[in-house]
This record gives structure tokens, sequence and C-alpha cells, in this order.
């Protein structure tokens, strides 16, 4: 307990920090862009675009009631993942300079960067709005709990983000093999197609063993149905942040007093 106190009292102590390396990040990404940060919105915007037009014809006989908003709820979802959890491998790597200087918590790289994804994918609800607005979407007080959403999967992408950080340190080729395994997630996350589509044993498998699943389907009941997302769904996407973050931790505390030997 006194551990998991001094944790947080560190967190806190070094918030500042965190908060200028979130704002470096940001600002490394769209650097000399004239539109900036409205590519935050842009860009997944663009992307819905071109896949609605390819996939809505093939999809028709599931049943989705607005098809672009379908979309455009499970790409905001799985890209904060996917973008957040890609930069956060790289994390301690990229500031071995700095690590070998000065003291510093180790943890607040990759806490950043998952930081970073989250503002991303705020700007990326941006452009869901608009899909809403064009598509005649309804507007109802649901929405007001994407927080919820969004709170559950940053805890989950954090604890994965650690893991993989760590690893990295040690196996280079982490960053390779989880860019195939990602690719695997995202068709094994009804994002484009209904959960319908797929065999009863593959179902099964995504619906109670891909935490993605749970997080895109909470966001579709507040953005889609106009609805609360079932209880168990949220207790689900719940545990598996919880249980993901104290293994991403744990992992990484562990390690971390070795990363100044391999980085």
């Amino acid at each position: 307990m006194n551990l998991f106190i001094a944790r947080i009292q560190g967190f806190i102590k070094y918030k500042d920090l965190m908060g200028q390396l979130v704002s470096r990040d940001l600002k490394l990404k769209y650097r000399r862009s004239v539109l900036g940060y409205l590519w935050s919105i842009l860009n997944p915007l663009f992307i819905m675009i071109i896949m609605a037009i390819v996939f809505s014809h093939m999809f028709k006989r599931g049943n989705i009631p607005n098809y672009p908003i379908y979309l455009m709820s499970g790409q905001v979802i799985f890209n904060f993942m996917n973008l957040s959890t890609k930069s956060a491998i790289q994390s301690i790597n990229a500031s071995a300079s700095l690590l070998k200087k000065t003291y510093l918590p180790k943890y607040v790289f990759t806490v950043s960067k998952i930081t970073s994804g989250l503002v991303d994918c705020i700007f990326s609800l941006g452009a869901l709005l608009i899909v809403m607005i064009f598509t005649g979407g309804t507007f109802s007080w649901h929405l007001l709990l994407f927080p919820i959403v969004l709170a559950q999967e940053f805890v989950f992408n954090l604890g994965l983000g650690m893991f993989l950080a760590a690893t990295n340190v040690f196996f280079r080729d982490i960053q390779y093999i989880y860019n195939a395994i990602t690719t695997a997630w995202l068709y094994l996350t009804p994002m484009f197609y209904p959960i319908e589509f797929l065999p009863d044993p593959l179902r099964y498998i995504v619906v109670h063993c891909n935490p993605m699943y749970a997080y895109v389907t909470q966001l579709r009941c507040l953005t889609l149905y106009n609805t609360l997302p079932d209880l168990s769904m949220v207790i689900y996407g719940t545990v598996d942040a919880i249980l993901i973050l104290l293994i991403g931790v744990w992992v990484f505390t562990k390690t971390q007093n070795k990363f100044i030997l391999y980085i």
C-alpha cells in the first residue's frame, strides 16, 4: 500500500513534465503542417469516407442503421489503441539520451505517449460528430457518457503501452511483432463489418477475448443506438483494463532498473 501511495505521489510530482512531453509530442506531430491539429479530425474523416464507400454495399444485409457512424465509432476507438501503443513502444528507447543524463521516472515517457493519443482521440471525436450531423445521426444525452468509454480504454492502453515499452528495451523485435498483431487485431474487431457475419466459434472468441470489441460496442451504443451500454460489457471492459494495467505496471517496475544497460 505504501508503495502504491509513493507511486501516486511521484506521478503528481512530475505531472508538469508529463504535460510538457504531451505538448511536445503534439507539436512535433503537426510541425510545419498548414492545417495542424485539424488533421486529427480530417484524417479519420477521409479514411471513414473511403471505407464507407468501399464497404457499405458489401454489408448492406448486416442491418446497420447508419453505416458511416458505425464505421467511424469503431475507427476512433481502435485508432486510439493502435496509434498510442505503437508510439509507447519506443518511448524508453527514444528517451535514452535524457535518461542517461539525469534521473527521471521512466514511466513518464510512456504515460505521455498514451496521453498524447488520448488528446488525438478527443480531436477525432470531432470528426465523429461531423459524421453524425451530415448523416442524420440522433443526438441524445447518452453521448455525454463517452468519457466512461475513453477512461476504460485509456487505462487499457496505458497498461499495454507500459508492457510493450519495457519489453521492447530488451527485445527490439517486439515492435515488428506488434505491427503484425495489430493488423490481425484490426480484422478481428468488427469495425467495418457486423459481428453477426463471423462464424459462431470465432464470434465467441471476439466477444469474450477482445477488449476492443467491448470499447467499440460501448461507444456505438452511445452514438448510434442511443442507449446505455450493457452493464456486463462495461464490467468486462473495466476488468480487462485494470488487469492489463496491473500486468503492464508489474513488468515495467520489475525491469526498469535494467533499462540503462540496454538503451
